[in-house]
């Protein structure tokens, strides 16, 4: 198809690099040390790109250019933007099996049990759920443990306020979820749980 793109004039290109900070969908690169359209599918034609080049090697241009794929622009945001994410982490150990019974950090806490793959599966879990929560992980298949007795433990000995329980769409992730559910049941105190199921692709089931 026809339509607008960019176009880059090397010899003119300086190679300060401000075009691809400039440019919000990636489509530019630095390629020994000259701006680069690298993915002509990446570029919507809208010029960001221009105003920020200082020697004026960037101008439009009308030709044969694959369609602007914006659903591929999305998707390398939402990864940049996971990669960008700080680090929300509040507590260590985080390992259920390593955490002690008892510390500070449990105090009026936000409890987060994450079933180990979530943390791989879902690129924003430090934003939407390890920050301000205090962060346990495990496994129960590849532990080979009941981790009822010392969630429980937990509750119990510290004032808890919610738990939030991320697992994947595997059956093992179950006894996470059977761990949680029979802890809260143990306890003896009214705490709210929110189990959220996350698929392999990264998507939030319920």
């Amino acid at each position: 198809m026809k339509r607008r793109i960019i176009r880059i004039d090397e010899s003119l290109c300086n190679g300060c690099g401000l075009c691809a900070t400039a440019c919000h969908e990636g489509a530019i690169g630095m390629v020994n040390g000259k701006a680069k359209l690298l993915r002509e599918d990446y570029c919507d034609g809208l010029g960001d790109c221009l105003p920020a080049c200082p020697m004026k090697a960037i101008t439009f241009e009308v030709r044969e250019a694959p369609a602007y794929n914006e659903a591929a622009v999305q998707k390398i945001k939402a990864v940049k933007a996971a990669a960008d994410a700080p680090n929300c982490l509040q507590n260590f150990p985080v390992q259920i099996k390593l955490a002690p019974v008892t510390a500070p950090y449990f105090a009026d806490a936000d409890l987060l049990i994450a079933a180990d793959c979530t943390a791989f599966a879902y690129g924003n879990f430090h934003r939407d759920f390890i920050n301000g929560r205090v962060t346990l992980v495990g496994c129960p298949k590849l532990d080979g443990v009941n981790y009822s007795d010392k969630l429980t433990a937990i509750l119990q000995n510290n004032d808890i306020r919610s738990v939030t329980l991320t697992r994947m769409t595997v059956p093992c992730c179950g006894g996470l979820s059977y761990a949680a559910e029979t802890a809260i049941a143990q306890c003896g105190k009214d705490i709210p749980l929110q189990i959220v199921t996350i698929s392999p692709d990264g998507q939030i089931i319920k």
